[in-house]
């Protein structure tokens, strides 16, 4: 998440000088505690919140929790993370609170531009998903075109909204105001939603209501009577991450004003400092329970703090990840995939399918970012087009369905006009085919059992193999002739998943073990087998490099 770039670049680099070191000494834990306390105050992280964080870890770092481990650097990072998750919310985190007896309530409250009726639309589409009937109300009668936005959001979600009054509007007519003043009574529109939700048996009501500029009386009076004209289940104060230092405060007065249950973070794909907004939980034990991402409606999750955390320390949210993807990928055509895969039959047709697939899960970069040790990646990553997917899918649909299914009849004309008809250059043509040749010989190399790549070790060939020949030059290297290659391969592949050819045999030091049949073999070790969580089958499969530079 961009609004914590800056904090994970500096708390990473903090972490450097200490990966070299058997054994730490007080000075380099407080020479690291000093770089983590400049990181967290450069970040907008509040004071008091830093000098706690801190303290904390110096204690535990100065312990025999460090002195003792097998590796000390590795255990200063785990209590860092360990506190990080703490002040993020850890032990107050929890699932939203539906009402027993529907509808259940939920007002949005905060200051003018934090995001409340953008936010209102993606709670509602979220809803919607999980099995909800979400109906949003207009509540704001204040902001000029308040009430408009909502219902455009809530066409786009696909969710009712409810506004019996129209507010400020900007184009003229008796409905406009001066600043700060409102039409309509939006307190009865809130207790008539109520009603409305009953009667049309909506389980689920979103109060969008009015904010300030600036935390006042005025602005305090009106969400309290809101509060007490229809008692919510919950109150979701909605923050800006980029606000700065004053999220503290602001949190602060919101508290005392309307007592709210619960935090959501806006704005974190910007690219102002964040850290101010990890203060508020840690500040006002209320747990922030979602994350806006973006502008899109699905650019929304659940907030973890164990998980946020790890993604700030750079060691990614593979959980997250995998929960996104197991929500949109079949797994069916998944697994037809990854046998196809595996038989060499894979077509640009079935890689079009999973294009599409992954294109659900949202942006690549966001998706990229959620893997381990990106940060490191990061100009690569901000580097990367979006487009790209676009111009590959464009490619593809320019093909007949038989160049698709075999790519390998694509001569130089056939290029020319696919390149035309995508509107691309016969080099991105040539460049996608490659890639997507070498993408199938990788992943039918990975599920027939062999654990090698070129230039990576292992019986796929390595460099060291290719040292020392010699004069021995001939033994056991590979055939010049193509057929009787292929007939050595073919032997070599059956050798090592453990078959017989004739001769009793014990099995095989190269065996494959038992894995997930829709994830290539040597994908499944490289996730840690059967330790990490059951991944969606064709997470992965096929799509390596196919998206690379034009």
């Amino acid at each position: 998440m961009m609004a914590f770039n800056s904090l994970t670049d500096r708390l990473s680099n903090a972490f450097k000088n200490l990966r070299s070191k058997g054994k730490l000494t007080d000075a380099d834990i407080d020479g690291t505690i000093r770089e983590i306390r400049r990181a967290l105050l450069d970040a907008d992280v509040a004071l008091d919140v830093v000098r706690s964080f801190t303290s904390r870890v110096r204690e535990r770092a100065l312990g025999a929790e460090v002195s003792d481990a097998l590796n000390p650097a590795q255990q200063v990072v785990k209590i860092v993370n360990d506190e990080l998750t703490e002040i993020l919310g850890a032990g107050v985190d929890r699932p939203l609170n539906f009402a027993k007896n529907p509808p259940t309530i939920i007002m949005l409250a905060g200051l003018q531009g934090a995001g409340k009726t953008t936010l209102a639309g993606k709670l509602g589409y979220w809803l919607k998903d999980a099995g909800h009937t979400p109906l949003l109300v207009a509540a704001d009668l204040q902001r000029p075109n308040a009430v408009t936005q909502l219902q455009v959001v809530g066409e786009r979600a696909g969710v009712p909204v409810y506004a019996p009054e129209k507010g400020v509007q900007s184009d003229g007519g008796d409905e406009v105001s001066a600043p700060g003043e409102t039409t309509g009574d939006p307190v009865k529109v809130a207790r008539d939603s109520i009603k409305l939700a009953k009667d049309k048996l909506y389980d689920t009501v979103i109060i969008d209501t009015a904010g300030r500029l600036g935390v006042d009386d005025v602005l305090m009076k009106q969400a309290r009577d809101i509060r007490d004209a229809v008692q919510p289940n919950e109150i979701l104060f909605v923050i800006d991450a980029m606000i700065g230092q004053d999220a503290v405060k602001t949190a602060k007065a919101f508290d005392e004003g309307v007592d709210f249950t619960g935090v959501v973070l806006s704005k974190l794909d910007g690219d102002a400092r964040g850290g101010a907004a990890l203060s508020v939980a840690s500040v006002t034990g209320k747990p922030i329970l979602f994350a806006s991402t973006g502008e899109g409606l699905k650019d929304f999750e659940v907030f973890h703090p164990d998980r946020m955390a790890s993604r700030i320390l750079d060691m990614g949210d593979i959980l997250t990840l995998i929960e996104q993807a197991q929500k949109q990928f079949d797994e069916e055509q998944a697994r037809a995939a990854a046998a196809k895969l595996s038989e060499g039959e894979f077509g640009l047709d079935d890689f079009l399918e999973q294009l599409q697939q992954v294109r659900q899960l949202g942006p690549m970069k966001n998706l990229l970012g959620m893997i381990p040790g990106m940060a490191q990646h990061r100009k690569e990553l901000e580097a990367f087009d979006e487009k790209e997917v676009d111009r590959t899918e464009a490619i593809i649909r320019s093909m007949t369905p038989e160049e698709r299914r075999n790519p390998k009849i694509i001569d130089g004309s056939r290029r020319a006009r696919i390149a035309y008809g995508s509107g691309n250059t016969v080099s991105a043509v040539n460049g996608l085919l490659q890639r997507f040749e070498q993408a199938a010989k990788m992943t039918k190399r990975m599920s027939s059992g062999q654990r090698g790549f070129p230039g990576m070790g292992g019986p796929g060939g390595t460099k060291s193999n290719r040292k020392g020949k010699g004069k021995n030059k001939k033994k056991g290297g590979k055939s010049g002739n193509p057929m009787k290659r292929e007939a050595e391969e073919r032997a070599l592949r059956e050798r090592l998943a453990g078959k017989s050819s004739g001769k009793k045999s014990s099995g095989s030091a190269f065996q494959k073990q038992p894995q997930n049949p829709a994830l290539p073999a040597g994908l499944q070790q490289a996730m840690g087998g059967n330790g990490m969580p059951d991944l969606p089958p064709n997470l992965g499969g096929g799509l390596g490099g196919l998206l690379g530079g034009r």
